[in-house]
């Protein structure tokens, strides 16, 4: 069973890092964490288009809303162009 917010917060309080596989859906209706994927990626539907970084902008605004953890927090490390990223978590 996929690590629900709680229990990522948890772990990230531990271990001061998480890295995590995401998909993201650009030109959603809504910006949302969507679930898990068969594959263990999390899925982030985002309003943005992916041009000029926008949609990795909101992909990390998203995230550390539904963390609880700051902006500053989330950056892309692997995947800038693409809709499967790699994201880091930092406390």
């Amino acid at each position: 069973m996929p690590p629900e917010p709680e229990e990522l917060r948890r772990k990230l309080e531990r271990e001061r890092t998480l890295v995590l596989d995401v998909k993201v859906i650009p030109h959603a209706p809504v910006s949302e964490v969507a679930g898990w994927m068969a594959d263990g990626a999390l899925k982030i539907k985002v309003l943005a288009a992916p041009e000029k970084g926008k949609a990795n902008e909101e992909v990390c605004a998203v995230l550390a809303a539904w963390l609880g953890v700051p902006k500053r927090s989330v950056a892309v490390i692997h995947g800038h162009t693409s809709r499967q990223k790699r994201l880091k978590i930092s406390l």
